[in-house]
């Protein structure tokens, strides 16, 4: 009986089932600061077992600034609503176009997004389990962990606000990023790194004029990239390689 009912198409289920639409990539493209921001949230390890403070940071993804910071004992909407007023207020009331984030709870509040609706900045969000979809804000919480200062644990919340009040201005006005011609990312939010490139060239150009025979070429100041993007919408999106090639 199985066997003619699999015949027919009979076998399966056949109540109407659930179904999720599927989950949009995330495409974001940022020509200046201000255009599109990506907010995230990292654990720092305390001493007590199972607790952790919690770090939020706002980024803009074209200069890196870190736009603001704050550090909380727990992750929730309440907080996230009150950091994303605090980043536009200490970005002088500047608000970007969009703000990007994961999807974790606070991110994906309905409070959260009444406010955003409210300021008429539009939300985006990565697909679930893909962390490409919010490299700037991976990368950033990479750097603060693998600085050779950062602690293993810290002692209390007091001592973790402390270090990262003290570490992000460095990161903002000293740290000079590879992927924004080792300017500052402050530099480049505030509109100066232009102006320091122009410096560097002239002193590239004094060098190469006094020494040419040390030079393959005549050196180039580094540039900032004018587009950056999450998901870059101009990419060829390969199709995948038929089943009996892929071993191949």
């Amino acid at each position: 009986m199985y066997r003619i009912l699999r015949e027919h198409g009979q076998a399966g289920e056949r109540r109407r089932q659930a179904g999720h639409p599927a989950n949009v990539k995330p495409e974001l493209v940022a020509t200046g600061p201000n255009h599109v921001w990506s907010w995230d949230v990292t654990r720092l390890r305390s001493h007590a077992k199972g607790v952790y403070f919690h770090l939020y940071v706002m980024l803009d993804i074209y200069s890196r600034k870190a736009i603001c910071w704050r550090l909380a004992l727990s992750e929730n909407a309440v907080d996230a609503e009150e950091f994303i007023a605090a980043a536009i207020a200490a970005n002088g009331g500047i608000r970007p176009t969009y703000i990007h984030a994961d999807r974790g709870s606070a991110m994906t509040a309905g409070s959260v997004a009444d406010l955003m609706t409210r300021l008429a900045i539009t939300r985006s969000h990565s697909r679930p389990k893909t962390s490409n979809d919010n490299p700037y804000s991976e990368a950033q919480f990479r750097t603060l962990k693998y600085d050779p200062y950062f602690p293993e644990v810290f002692a209390d919340l007091a001592h973790a606000t402390e270090y990262v009040n003290a570490y992000l201005p460095h990161y903002n006005h000293a740290h000079r990023h590879s992927g924004i011609g080792w300017h500052t990312p402050a530099s480049v939010h505030h509109g100066t790194a232009e102006l320091i490139r122009d410096q560097r060239q002239l002193v590239l150009n004094a060098a190469y004029t006094a020494n040419p025979e040390r030079f393959a070429r005549r050196p180039t100041a580094p540039t900032i990239p004018e587009t950056v993007w999450i998901n870059d919408p101009n990419a060829i999106t390969r199709p995948p390689l038929p089943a009996h090639l892929r071993n191949n």
